[in-house]
């Protein structure tokens, strides 16, 4: 049973912590639904399956890039709650490089710049991460629990999915990159349960 009683005991710094799921929950998972959808309707319009409106192709890389842009906030949101009182200036200024390159490659159009832009977005996030103050379980790749560190798989799915929004170009004209896209995604579609399941853990840990 849950004592009425611990509520009084949560700080600001504990509802900070309860942002991340909650923006995960409410934001991403939902959108990234909406983003499966349309890109089955995507697939079939170029299939000449289903005649539906030009524009679903177009909604289904804004989503994409929503789900992208709503990763990222989300993993700074959770990483702040973890530096805030130890690196507050350095999360803040990285914080902000992080969606600035983020910004970038949703502006740009050649692909190799948008890779670059992917790379300096990702090369935050792990800056950050890297930080003692960060729960990493493990640092050691052939260790067991590194592969269940909540924050690695975080960071193996926020960079596939900046490498999927940088690849959006060539997609609709390159069927090696829509296997790339597809295999990939299909990847982000198991880490996005496995993210829900280790952070459920991490939060029953707490």
């Amino acid at each position: 049973m849950a004592d009425p009683q611990a509520l009084q005991a949560l700080t600001s710094h504990d509802w900070l912590g309860l942002i991340h799921p909650v923006l995960m929950i409410l934001f991403v998972y939902p959108v990234v639904g909406a983003t499966i959808r349309l890109g089955i309707l995507a697939r079939e319009k170029r299939l000449k399956i289903n005649p539906i409106a030009d524009t679903v192709p177009v909604e289904h890389a804004q989503h994409g890039a929503w789900v992208t842009g709503g990763v990222l906030v989300a993993v700074l949101i959770g990483l702040g709650h973890s530096l805030w009182s130890s690196h507050p200036l350095g999360l803040v200024v990285t914080g902000s490089a992080v969606m600035f390159s983020f910004g970038r490659l949703l502006a740009t159009r050649m692909v190799w710049q948008r890779f670059l832009w992917a790379v300096a977005a990702a090369g935050g996030l792990l800056l950050l991460g890297l930080q003692p103050a960060v729960e990493r379980f493990s640092d050691v790749p052939w260790s067991p629990v590194f592969w269940q560190s909540h924050f690695w798989m975080g960071m193996l799915l926020t960079t596939l999915l900046l490498s999927s929004t940088a690849l959006q170009p060539l997609i609709g004209h390159s069927v090696k990159a829509r296997r790339i896209h597809i295999s990939s995604n299909l990847l982000v579609a198991l880490l996005l349960a496995m993210q829900a399941i280790s952070g459920t853990r991490n939060l029953l840990l707490h």
